[in-house]
C-alpha cells in the first residue's frame, strides 16, 4: 500500500456497499456513486478492493480503541485516568455503549462488506487474470481476518458472529448471529484457504503494492485459527506452511524489528500499514497513543496502556527483549534528535512501552515519521499484527500441545534474544515466551490468559509499578463463564430490533 492508495480512497470508500446485514448497520455515505454506475471496469476493481483498507485509518481499530481489549491482561494498566478504559480492564459492563469499543464490531463488517463487494463483482469484470486473482485473494483475506477479530472478541460456544452472505445478499434482513464459535472459525478457514490460493508471495510485489495481502500472511493466519480452535495438527502444518517457504526469518536483533527501515523486512508478515505523510498521518496511532502524555512538551502522545512490574520481572536476567519492550526511570533514548534520560510525570506505572519510540527519535521528526497533527498519532513505523516470531511459537504451541518436542523454535527466539536454550520446553515455557516475546503487541495477552484457562487466577493478583510497594492496579473479578468473551455492543443489538441478544453475563 502507498500513496496511490490514499489517492482513491475517498472515492472508494464511497461506493454504496451491499451485504446480508441490516440496512440500518450499513454505512453509505450520501450522494455517493451507486452499484448500477460502478463495477464495470478493472479500474473499479482496484477502487473497491482499496476500499476495504479504507476504515484501518480508523483511530480505534488498530489504535486506541481495539487495543482497550489488550490492556484487560497483566502486563499493563490504562496509563492515565480514562474511565472508559478502567472499566473495560475491570470487566465492568458500564462501559457498554461507549465510544472506544462500541465500533469495533460495525468498523470490521464495514471491511467485510467492502470485501464482499468484490467478491461478488469481480469475477464478471474483463481484466488482466492475474491481478484478479490478486484482488480477489485480498477480499477473500481481508475478509477471514476481520471475522477471526471478531469471533475470538464477541464468539463462543453459545453464539457466534453473524456470517454475511459473499455473494447472495438480502436487503434488509437480520442476518442470525451464527451458532457458535467453532461455525465462525471454520467460515474463516476457508476464507483464508481461498486467500492462500489465489494470493502472490509478498517478495513478488513492488514497493508500490507493500501493505496488501500475501500468500504466507493467509498461511500464518490459518495456523492461528486452527490454534484458537484447537486442531493443533493443522496450526502446526499452516506454521510450517509459513517456515518452510523460506520467505521469512528473524532479524538477528529483536529490538530492529521495531524500526522503520525493517517495516518490510523478512520477519515481516503482516502489519498496521502507517504513514506520517499528509496533514494527519495515516494509520495505527498505537505509538502516539503510548507515547507519554503530551510527549514532554514535544509532541502529544497520549500517555495509555503501560507497562507493569509483573511483565518486566517476567524477562531473565540476560534477556535483551526486555530493554528493548520497556523504558524505566533512567533508562536513557533517543528523542527529537536529542538523548534524554526517561522519566515520567503521568504514567501510573512509571513505565512506557519502548517498542514504538523509534519515530520520535529523530531531529525535526514532524511530517516525515510523526504524523503533523497530534490528535491523529499515526507514524512511519508500522506496528507488527503478526511477524515471524509469533508463527514460531504457534508452531511450538501446537507442538507441545500434540506431545511433541518444540525446542527448535523456542529455542530460536531464545537464542535471539541473548538466553540459552531449553530442552524438552513445557507449556509453561511456551507462554514465558509468547509474553516475553509478544509484549504489548497485537499477539494479545489477554487472549492467550483467557484461551489457556490462566485468565481467573492471573487477574486475581494486583498489579505494580516501578515502585514494588505500590499497588497501581487492584485484583480482579474475572468470570470465565462470561468475560471470557466481550460484550456485543449496544448499537448493534439496539440495530437488530432484538435480533441479537447480549452475551450471556455481560
Amino acid at each position: 500500500m502507498n500513496k496511490k492508495i490514499f489517492k482513491i480512497l475517498s472515492i472508494a470508500a464511497g461506493i454504496a456497499f451491499t451485504s446480508a446485514c441490516n440496512k440500518k448497520l450499513d454505512v453509505v455515505p450520501e450522494g455517493t456513486p451507486t452499484v448500477a454506475f460502478f463495477w464495470k471496469t478493472d479500474k473499479d476493481v482496484i477502487a473497491g478492493i482499496n476500499a476495504c483498507y479504507q476504515p484501518f485509518d480508523d483511530e480505534n481499530f488498530y489504535g486506541r480503541g481495539y487495543f482497550w481489549f489488550i490492556d484487560a491482561s497483566d502486563d499493563m494498566i490504562v496509563g492515565r485516568s480514562k474511565a472508559e478504559g478502567e472499566y473495560i480492564k475491570n470487566f465492568n459492563p458500564s462501559f457498554i455503549g461507549g465510544s472506544y469499543t462500541e465500533g469495533q464490531w460495525d468498523l470490521r463488517f464495514n471491511v467485510i462488506k467492502r470485501a464482499n463487494d468484490v467478491l461478488r463483482n469481480a469475477p464478471a469484470i474483463q481484466m488482466d487474470q492475474a491481478l484478479k486473482n490478486r484482488y480477489l485473494g485480498e477480499a477473500y483475506f481481508l475478509s477471514g481476518l476481520m471475522y477471526f477479530q471478531l469471533a475470538y472478541n464477541y464468539a463462543d460456544d453459545r453464539a457466534g458472529i453473524p456470517i454475511a452472505s459473499k455473494y447472495n445478499p438480502t436487503q434488509g434482513q437480520v442476518v442470525p448471529r451464527a451458532k457458535n464459535v467453532t461455525e465462525n472459525y471454520d467460515s474463516v478457514i476457508v476464507d483464508l484457504k481461498n486467500a492462500a490460493r489465489l494470493l502472490p508471495y509478498f517478495d513478488s510485489y513492488t514497493t508500490d503494492q507493500y501493505g496488501h495481502a500475501h500468500k504466507t500472511a493467509a498461511f500464518a493466519y490459518l495456523a492461528k485459527t486452527y490454534l484458537y480452535k484447537k486442531d493443533y495438527a493443522n496450526a502446526e502444518a499452516y506454521a510450517d506452511s509459513v517456515i518452510l517457504s523460506g520467505k521469512h526469518e528473524l532479524l538477528k536483533q529483536f529490538a530492529d524489528v521495531f524500526t522503520i527501515s525493517n517495516n518490510w523486512s523478512k520477519e515481516y508478515i503482516w502489519s498496521a500499514y502507517s504513514t506520517a505523510a499528509g496533514k494527519s498521518g495515516w494509520g495505527s496511532i498505537l505509538p502516539g497513543v503510548m507515547l507519554e502524555n503530551t510527549g514532554w512538551g514535544k509532541y502529544n502522545g497520549w500517555g495509555y496502556y503501560t507497562p507493569t512490574r509483573e511483565l518486566y520481572e517476567e524477562y531473565e536476567a540476560a534477556d535483551g527483549r526486555r530493554e528493548a519492550t520497556i523504558l524505566k526511570p533512567g533508562d536513557k533514548v533517543k528523542y527529537f534528535g536529542d538523548t534524554i534520560v526517561y522519566q515520567s510525570s503521568n504514567s501510573n506505572s512509571g513505565y512506557q512501552f519502548r517498542k514504538y519510540m523509534e519515530p520520535f527519535g529523530y531531529s525535526n521528526p514532524i511530517g516525515i515519521y510523526l504524523s503533523p497533527n497530534g490528535d491523529h498519532p499515526a507514524t512511519a513505523l508500522n506496528p507488527p499484527l503478526m511477524r515471524f516470531a509469533e508463527v514460531l511459537l504457534i508452531k511450538a504451541e501446537a507442538r507441545i500441545m500434540q506431545g511433541k518436542n518444540a525446542d527448535n523454535e523456542i529455542n530460536a527466539v531464545r537464542k535471539r534474544a541473548g538466553i540459552g536454550p531449553k530442552t524438552n520446553a513445557t507449556l509453561a515455557d511456551l507462554k514465558h515466551e509468547r509474553r516475553c516475546e509478544l509484549a504489548g503487541e497485537w499477539a494479545d495477552r489477554h487472549r492467550d490468559l483467557v484461551r489457556w484457562g490462566d485468565a481467573k487466577n492471573a487477574y486475581a493478583r494486583p498489579l505494580h509499578g516501578v515502585d514494588p510497594t505500590k499497588v497501581v492496579w487492584p485484583a480482579r473479578n474475572f468470570d470465565p463463564a462470561i468475560h471470557h468473551v466481550w460484550p456485543v455492543p449496544q448499537r448493534v443489538i439496539d440495530a437488530s430490533g432484538g435480533t441479537y441478544k447480549q452475551n450471556s453475563g455481560w
